[in-house]
């Protein structure tokens, strides 16, 4: 008996999503990584697995596993793509979808447009909301890599999310800072890390390297964390377009402390298939 499974992106940020109410899903950490291999498995960022709600308030209980087998609390581009998913494969027929999630409830919409809206919960700006080492909550920090000090923002958008803001993306050193800050001994559970160039007030320009996964075309939750930082820093409006390399997201935040941020973007299907083990 085969796993049937479906690949999707939101924005290039690529996933395998599958089915754990209408078939029985059971695997491993290495499993994970072997389908995530791009030359020899399926490739992906993030597994995304469906399953029945634990709570009376959800609809359905939402799991995120990295592509190095680690799970994860959150992921906005799967968010929308995992609305998609029960939507198109008939789980429900709703348009505002209940989610439970590792990191609390969420609620996806599906948009007349395609598009899927989905409320992204309040930014969390408390150092031990990440988890990350900080005397005290401060607008910004410093950060000490190799004897060099950077100054970032923090915020948990569900998962823990670090933010340096920098004059232009396509020179910042994603690839060697981003792995350094992810794995830094202040963020204990380790970090997703954005590096932000601002447009206008209304527009910016992010890469992300993600915890467990690398740099990827899109990251929802980096976008929404780079917005509320800004936000926070008071260097954006109330809507923000972010451009990542595989797209635009429309973010949408009050800067109330106790106000839901919203993520409004795409989702594509790519392909359907089944995974038959030795």
């Amino acid at each position: 008996m085969g796993l049937a499974f479906t690949k999707m992106h939101g924005l290039g940020n690529d996933f395998m999503v599958v089915d754990a109410i209408s078939q029985t899903i059971d695997f491993q950490p290495d499993q994970v990584k072997q389908w995530a291999n791009r030359h020899t498995g399926i490739g992906f960022d993030q597994l995304l697995v469906v399953e029945k709600p634990q709570t009376a308030q959800a609809d359905f209980r939402y799991r995120i596993f990295n592509a190095d087998g680690s799970e994860v609390q959150q992921c906005g581009n799967g968010a929308r793509c995992f609305a998609r998913f029960v939507y198109d494969k008939g789980l429900t027929q709703k348009h505002q979808i209940p989610v439970e999630t590792a990191s609390g409830l969420i609620v996806l919409y599906l948009e007349d447009d395609g598009q899927v809206r989905v409320n992204m919960g309040v930014p969390r700006f408390e150092p031990s909301a990440l988890p990350f080492i900080a005397e005290q909550r401060a607008a910004s920090y410093a950060l000490e890599v190799d004897n060099q000090a950077w100054s970032i923002g923090a915020v948990s958008m569900g998962n823990p999310h670090a933010v340096l803001l920098v004059d232009d993306v396509d020179q910042a050193p994603v690839k060697t800072l981003g792995a350094a800050i992810e794995s830094h001994s202040r963020f204990p559970e380790r970090v997703n890390v954005g590096f932000v160039q601002i447009l206008a007030t209304n527009h910016i320009r992010l890469r992300v390297f993600e915890r467990g996964a690398g740099e990827t075309q899109a990251c929802g939750t980096g976008a929404c964390a780079a917005m509320a930082v800004l936000r926070l820093w008071d260097r954006v409006d109330e809507q923000v377009t972010v451009s990542l390399p595989g797209g635009d997201l429309v973010i949408r935040w009050s800067g109330s402390q106790d106000s839901p941020l919203w993520m409004s973007g795409p989702v594509a299907t790519a392909f359907e298939g089944v995974i038959y083990e030795d």
